[in-house]
């Protein structure tokens, strides 16, 4: 008996899982120069940095294994819809990271501002700035992949995995401007707390990246209907000039762009159904009940 396939991984699903490896490895390598640097220089600016990127490469780690997972298991019957959402399920978590480490940001910049600390300023201006190239180029590799998320007119197939690697980057390198703002105007002008001001702004710019994140994922793993104008226009479709009634609709996604529904209806035959939908290649699953 023929199986249906539940291949609902992304297009660039194996495009973007390397473009995630090589960030991996480039933010794993600024991680650990930034923490010897620190601890060489006694600066403690620099060794925050180094730990906060520490969590982002852990991050990105779950990431790359959330590739590899959905990839490995893709064929396996346990998973009754494949394992398409196992990327949104990454970004959840993800996103969540994010957050705790924006709070950690913003205590610890709290505390700076109560209590000012020495920096030197010199050597950790070097290191975030190389920091930062680091994160434009990471930043780079997967925004090519982010960047064509929506091909194929799905304004909604976005790859959440690869989105929420795609916003660690982009925290990343939003903090090192800040670093690098906060301690040019320290070395330069004297302005000590600065440091402490600009890490309170970073870390609330983050926060709000990653709500987002959280709001849109979590949409996704609960089954909200991913488009409300695609769900009324196949809905109109089926129902063409009022000859048939559609009792009971269900649209969700199972992957990147994927969409499974179920459709209830009276008036017509299950084929008549399918006919009316057309190869829409959004529904990657469509079960048809009529009566």
């Amino acid at each position: 008996m023929a199986t249906h396939s539940h291949d609902f991984l992304g297009d660039a699903h194996d495009s973007n899982a390397r473009r995630t490896r090589w960030v991996v490895w480039l933010s794993a390598t600024m991680m650990v120069a930034e923490i010897v640097a620190g601890t060489l220089t006694g600066s403690m600016a620099l060794s925050a940095d180094g730990w906060h990127m520490a969590t982002h490469t852990l991050a990105l780690g779950v990431s790359a294994l959330a590739y590899s997972f959905a990839r490995r298991n893709n064929g396996d019957q346990r998973y009754s819809w494949g394992t398409g959402k196992v990327g949104s399920l990454a970004g959840f978590a993800s996103a969540l990271g994010l957050a705790a480490v924006a709070l950690g940001i913003l205590y610890e910049s709290g505390l700076r501002l109560v209590e000012p600390r020495s920096v030197a300023f010199g050597e950790a201006l070097v290191v975030a700035v190389i920091g930062l190239l680091v994160n434009l180029a990471s930043a780079a590799l997967l925004g090519h992949g982010h960047s064509h998320d929506g091909d194929h007119g799905h304004d909604h197939a976005h790859d959440h995995n690869l989105r929420s690697a795609y916003l660690h980057v982009l925290a990343d390198a939003l903090t090192s401007v800040l670093a690098i703002a906060a301690l040019a105007a320290g070395w330069w002008f004297g302005i000590g707390w600065l440091d402490a001001a600009v890490g309170v702004v970073g870390a609330l710019v983050i926060l709000h990246w990653s709500r987002g994140l959280v709001i849109e994922t979590a949409g996704v793993l609960l089954d909200r209907v991913p488009d409300q104008h695609l769900c009324d226009e196949l809905r109109a479709k089926i129902e063409g000039p009022g000859d048939v009634t559609v009792h009971d609709w269900h649209l969700w996604a199972v992957g990147p762009g994927r969409y499974a529904a179920i459709v209830s209806a009276t008036g017509a035959t299950p084929s008549e159904v399918r006919r009316r939908l057309g190869d829409d290649k959004r529904i990657a699953h469509l079960t048809v009940e009529c009566s």
